[in-house]
């Protein structure tokens, strides 16, 4: 079976109830069939989102950390966000590759673990401004997708987001 195109939107560190009730409404109609879509919503509004859209829409936490459970202040698991309603994750995102230094191994390892938690991953990767001015996207991106290619056994589940 061929995979559906798929749409993804990031609200980042977006929205509070009265603009995702919007939003939700917005997306409540006239999308293609055709066409798998997926929302990025802030943990906070991730239940709340759930409950305003159609069962057609993905929702998707916009982190999670590498292991179930833990002394990991303010990060959230897979088992946590499937528990809310969650069925996607966004890891890898370019903030937080700058922002939060994380490694392409620390990446790797997430997007192994949610996805042995039963979620769909979108992946992210790409380069830096700098890095492209500098010439250097085929290898920031080989040596991305490289790390991810290493931990993931079955790529059904994920998406590369560029």
């Amino acid at each position: 079976m061929a995979r559906r195109f798929c749409v993804g939107g990031n609200w980042k560190m977006n929205g509070d109830k009265a603009s995702i009730t919007e939003i939700c409404k917005n997306l409540s109609s006239g999308l293609d069939p055709n066409t798998e879509v997926v929302v990025g919503v802030p943990a906070p509004y991730l239940q709340f989102a759930k409950s305003l859209l159609p069962a057609s829409i993905g929702v998707a936490g916009q982190n999670c950390y590498k292991v179930a459970k833990g002394a990991f202040t303010g990060e959230i698991s897979p088992a946590m966000l499937k528990d809310v309603g969650a069925d996607w994750v966004i890891i890898g995102h370019s903030e937080r590759r700058t922002i939060f230094a994380e490694t392409d191994d620390l990446i790797a390892e997430k997007v192994a673990h949610a996805l042995a938690e039963g979620l769909k991953v979108i992946a992210c990767i790409g380069e830096t401004l700098q890095e492209r001015e500098a010439g250097q996207t085929e290898t920031v991106v080989f040596r991305q997708t490289k790390a991810l290619a290493g931990a993931i056994k079955d790529w059904t589940n994920v998406v590369h987001k560029l």
